[in-house]
């Protein structure tokens, strides 16, 4: 029984659940550099390197010998007992799954080996295939598919014609035909709009941190031109010369999309002819083929279609793209302008940086001294905090420092500008004399309960706010004593208030308050007003 609409948002609430998403995330957890990460890469890579991988720790300890042959894991760690262990830790992250089969051992050992089977989970599949993929990403810019976009407007209007086809022909001779036409054509489309999304959001991406730089060297703006102004621009030109007849076409789609969604159900798809069966339960969390739910062609239709109050990723792109292209112009300013702020100094930290690579520890120390006036005894500022996990990691390998624009421009952190106005607000002035007013009352009140309870303080129960007073003068006291032995007394200048503590060997001193009781040993406590 395919799933309902109702049934596919209970399996995205569960989805988005936090103990779902935090049991999800520990399938990142063998990426996290480590002391053993290498080892769990190398052996995620053999399980989802074959279909239906099913493999003993003795299999992936023979596997693994060989990656240690050539370097690619730390000695040692192809051990079967070793190998165990970091199965056994995969399994607890979820990205292998257990398994058992019949196997013939010559030994109670070989059998423990070789019986407990290992398989790769769905999820884990796809993360280590994310995994490798990225890792083989170049850092420059990845070129847009943009030839796709006449395709997606051609596969449009073909799906249309296919649709028509497919609802005059059902229930005859041809409809199966027709049905798997345009279940094809409704792959090919998704694939090829994903195919086009992906490379427009990683091509702006790698955009965005090429603007966001402050100073650009003449040969990067010479190289970045045809990247942000020719290239740019052509690929704006093709998604808006091609939007509106793919707009036009999804329209047209959208009434007859139930029709459409029908014909592409399990039971049309696969049907009765092929599996003996109209209806092919799969249970509901399964993971459909994009372009069978309204929720891929309403993300389709967003893709290029503005609605009131969500801009399509075409007005996105639009947008994006005037705004590199004034920070491209801004940066070719900035480079080439005779007067305003001091030119970068981009080349003398380059060199710099390449006095400090070649040079040893103490020349290193001499000539940071030199260049930054940073000596050990006039260093001003604050230490900056630990930058690694470990004190063996190379200030080349930490994060980066960033410098402000004052710095990379005039190479001082002085402001510039005239002293800002004070600007007078008398709501504000009187809101802070209202609140002095109030601590100021609420001292004295302290002070005058502590005043009469100064006879009976053994008897009375003071409120928090004399205790506070009296655990201050309390202090106080305490704190003039050069010795435990020594009377101390601490006084309120403005309110006359004085404490005094006196040592008596024996003596329990003991003052009852609302939020408990003060316990003195060993001393007695006198308080007198008008100090």
């Amino acid at each position: 029984m395919w799933p309902t609409v109702e049934q596919e948002q209970h399996v995205q609430d569960t989805l988005v659940g936090g103990e779902t998403t935090d049991r999800r995330l520990l399938l990142y957890a063998y990426l996290q550099p480590r002391e053993h990460h290498r080892t769990y890469l190398t052996t995620m890579r053999l399980f989802a390197s074959t279909l239906l991988a099913d493999l003993s720790a003795g299999e992936v300890a023979a596997k693994l010998a060989a990656a240690e042959r050539e370097g690619l894991i730390d000695p040692g760690e192809s051990r079967i007992e070793t190998v165990i262990a970091r199965l056994k830790q995969l399994v607890e992250w979820g990205n292998l799954v257990p398994g058992r089969r019949e196997v013939i051992a010559a030994s109670i050992a070989e059998f423990q080996h070789g019986s407990v089977r290992y398989q790769v989970s769905k999820l884990a599949v796809r993360v280590q295939r994310d995994v490798d993929e990225l890792l083989r990403v170049p850092e420059g810019a990845r070129e847009v598919s943009r030839e796709l976009l006449p395709a997606i407007e051609r596969g449009l209007g073909q799906l249309g014609r296919s649709l028509s086809d497919a609802v005059f022909t059902e229930g005859g001779p041809g409809a199966k035909r027709a049905r798997e036409a345009l279940a094809e054509q409704v792959t090919t489309l998704f694939l090829q709009h994903a195919e086009l999304a992906v490379t427009v959001r990683d091509f702006y991406a790698y955009l965005g941190q090429i603007v966001t730089r402050h100073h650009l060297a003449p040969d990067e703006i010479s190289g970045f031109r045809n990247l942000l102004v020719e290239y740019i621009q052509m690929v704006v030109e093709d998604v808006l010369r091609h939007t509106p007849a793919i707009a036009e076409s999804l329209g047209q789609l959208a009434r007859g999309r139930s029709e459409l969604l029908r014909l592409l159900g399990p039971a049309n798809a696969l049907g009765s002819n092929n599996l003996g069966s109209g209806d092919l339960d799969l249970g509901v969390a399964i993971e459909r083929s994009r372009g069978r739910t309204n929720a891929d062609w309403q993300d389709l239709t967003d893709w290029f279609v503005d609605r009131p109050g969500r801009p399509s990723q075409v007005t996105a792109l639009r947008e994006a793209t005037g705004r590199a292209i004034g920070s491209l112009l801004a940066s070719v300013k900035r480079a080439t302008s005779g007067g305003g702020l001091l030119p970068g100094r981009r080349a003398e930290l380059l060199k710099l940086a390449g006095w400090f690579d070649g040079a040893t520890p103490d020349q290193a120390h001499s000539l940071y001294a030199a260049a930054f006036g940073l000596y050990s005894a006039r260093n001003l500022l604050p230490s900056p905090e630990h930058d690694g996990d470990d004190e063996h990691t190379p200030w080349r390998d930490g994060p980066l420092l960033d410098v402000t624009v004052s710095v990379r421009s005039r190479g001082d952190r002085g402001a510039r500008g005239r002293t800002s106005r004070i600007v007078d607000d008398p709501i504000t002035e009187q809101a802070l004399l209202a609140d002095a007013r109030a601590v100021d009352k609420k001292r004295s009140e302290a002070v005058t309960e502590l005043v009469e309870a100064a006879p009976t303080i053994e008897e009375s129960s003071l409120s928090h706010g004399a205790l506070d007073v009296f655990c201050e003068l309390l202090t106080m006291a305490m704190a003039q004593r050069e010795r435990a032995e020594d009377v101390g007394s601490a006084a309120d200048p403005v309110r006359g208030l004085k404490l005094t503590v006196t040592p008596e060997e024996g003596r329990t001193t003991t003052i009852k308050t609302a939020g408990g009781t003060l316990t003195l040993h060993n001393a007695s406590v006198a308080l007198e007003a008008g100090a």
